[in-house]
């Protein structure tokens, strides 16, 4: 195996990327002031510039699924780690380190009074695991669909939690503790809702707490260019059609959060997340 290099896209500077980059997007959601992508890989565009620019790139290398990022000076890496995982907002957080096995796909800690939840898995690495034991732990663990399972086993045997996946996803968790059957949304205690959302995968589901917040996997995403919803059209491997008639039915329901698997996060009032659904939907219809 040859041993990565130094992209030559970098700027001069610290911060660096090398070829174990597979282009995942992960370093420009957390530092999209350094990072940019460059043909087939993100590479360093601008240094950072003062302390909090810097401490966004260091959640990026720490963050990285391959390891592709690098810096000459470390200092302040060691209290960059130490923020993991980083709050989002109403005891939401992302968990960072993410996994080759899910392509670099996010993954969330949601602290709930009946037992925390983990949203689809990063890597299994000690650090995190010792801070979500102080953070009370896991009770369960929801996965998307079969894309984005990492390390969920190993999550789910340390901290004796029970897994939630898709019946038509589940040879991705065979011994998975719950299996959802059917198409039909189910109601998880009094703040959650699974909603099956077939078209990425045949068994794709969607996790809304409290009605506001909406973890979509690699369903639903924000696009940072273009400033829109997008449903990833060159990555649906199942079907287009009914990952189409899948996001009509989240039009019945009422959120303010998308927190992805791949792609960005975004807060929008329900009014204005209302009409960036309608125009996504009006969109994949065409």
């Amino acid at each position: 195996m040859n041993t990565p290099r130094r992209l030559e896209a970098n700027v001069d500077g610290d911060f660096y990327v090398n070829t174990a980059c597979i282009n995942c997007d992960t370093c420009r959601q957390l530092a999209p002031d350094t990072f940019s992508e460059i043909g087939d890989y993100s590479a360093v565009t601008r240094q950072p510039v003062n302390q909090e620019e810097k401490q966004r790139t260091f959640y990026a290398l720490l963050s990285c699924p391959t390891g592709a990022i690098g810096s000459k000076d470390v200092r302040g890496l060691g209290e960059a780690r130490q923020l993991f995982p980083l709050p989002l907002t109403n005891g939401i957080y992302y968990c960072g380190f993410t996994s080759r096995k899910s392509f670099g796909g996010s993954s969330y800690f949601l602290v709930h009074p009946d037992g925390n939840w983990l949203i689809d898995s990063p890597r299994y690495f000690p650090f995190l695991v010792r801070k979500l034991e102080k953070m009370g732990g896991i009770r369960y663990i929801f996965l998307t669909h079969r894309d984005d399972v990492a390390d969920a086993d190993k999550y789910a045997n340390h901290f004796s939690a029970e897994r939630i996946i898709h019946r038509l996803e589940q040879s991705a968790q065979p011994d998975a503790e719950h299996i959802i059957d059917g198409m039909e949304s189910v109601e998880w205690g009094k703040d959650f809702r699974i909603i099956p959302v077939p078209g990425h995968t045949r068994g794709h589901m969607v996790l809304l707490y409290r009605n506001e917040f909406l973890f979509t996997g690699d369903h639903l995403a924000w696009d940072r260019e273009a400033g829109k919803l997008d449903a990833h059209k060159d990555y649906c491997w199942y079907s287009w059609s009914a990952q189409c008639d899948s996001m009509k039915r989240l039009l019945t329901e009422r959120f303010e959060w998308i927190l992805p698997g791949h792609g960005a996060r975004v807060h929008l009032r329900f009014e204005n997340m209302r009409k960036a659904m309608e125009t996504l939907v009006w969109e994949m219809d065409k």
